[in-house]
């Protein structure tokens, strides 16, 4: 017997089908959302030792919240991870609440345990800048070699995520002073191009084999497909091996060096927020908080009396 009814099923679906036409949200966030809310209506079906349908799960009690939060505390999920998990089932439920006119209140009044913020972890200066020349290193072919020093210049020097740069179409080439960047939830900005970048992938598209087209992918494979974002994690992973630096050296810490770089010359946070896309300045405000890590760190080395 599936652990999920077919009601409860076509629910999920139309309430994800609905976070992608309405909310914009990715594939990837839809996916983690479906994990989410599949995993708990299983649990609420082995709970109550029958299959859940929508007028059960319409009837889900405060007790039967608390039985689910302490099963994934048995199961040593992380707080960070239950609270995203609890966010989904939420979400799930103010929409099926609306949509089936039923009170949700004992599942949104659950409250999510409490964790501490990962702050993230950029490179120093001078490592973003090795990072970038070791990379060049790992390959004995020319042309990718260009191409993986021009997406991880294009990480540090625009701020872009890893799937920003993939997601470059012959369209874009040349790179023009300024790129019309879609990212997520569709949020549209606008990121100027320093030389350096517009430098590197010049001289990527001169030695790239494969011709230049204007809807195809701007950084190919080896076999001429679009550029997997692993190819990049991957010779990442080598140079930080070689260099001695952390595994969260990362495509994605290159654009909290990013961040994080222009915050400690003066940059203005609206600016950066404006430049990295963040929908809300709070998640800028996190570099903040490591510029003055930072800060303290070099306080307490360095003062005498520290």
């Amino acid at each position: 017997m599936s652990l999920i009814s077919p009601a409860c099923r076509d629910a999920l679906q139309h309430w994800l089908d609905s976070l992608g036409a309405l909310a914009a949200r990715s594939e990837n966030t839809q996916n983690a959302y479906r994990g989410d809310v599949t995993e708990f209506l299983s649990f609420m079906t082995l709970h109550h030792s029958e299959q859940q349908g929508l007028k059960a799960i319409e009837r889900i009690t405060v007790s039967d919240m608390r039985a689910w939060m302490a099963d994934q505390r048995s199961a040593d999920v992380s707080a960070r991870s239950l609270a995203r998990k609890l966010s989904a089932v939420k979400s799930f439920y103010r929409w099926l609440a609306e949509r089936e006119g039923f009170e949700p209140t004992a599942v949104l009044s659950t409250r999510a345990p409490k964790f501490t913020k990962k702050l993230p972890r950029p490179l120093a200066e001078d490592a973003a800048r090795t990072m970038i020349d070791t990379v060049e290193l790992q390959s004995t072919s020319d042309w990718v070699a260009a191409r993986d020093v021009a997406v991880v210049t294009l990480l540090y020097g625009c701020g872009l995520r890893i799937s920003e740069a993939l997601s470059l179409t012959g369209a874009d080439a040349p790179l023009p002073a300024t790129l019309r960047i879609v990212g997520k939830g569709d949020k549209e900005r606008i990121v100027p191009v320093l030389p350096a970048a517009r430098d590197a992938v010049d001289r990527y598209l001169q030695l790239c084999p494969h011709a230049k087209t204007h809807d195809a992918a701007l950084f190919r494979g080896v076999r001429g497909g679009p550029l997997n974002p692993r190819a990049i994690q991957g010779v990442m992973a080598k140079a930080r091996m070689q260099l001695g630096l952390p595994s969260t050296a990362t495509p994605h810490a290159m654009r909290h060096s990013f961040a994080t770089h222009l915050l400690s010359a003066g940059g203005d946070l609206r600016a950066i927020q404006e430049l990295l896309g963040h929908a809300s300045l709070s998640t800028t405000q996190t570099y903040t908080a490591v510029d003055t890590a930072r800060l303290m760190e070099v306080y307490n080395r360095a003062h005498p009396k520290a």
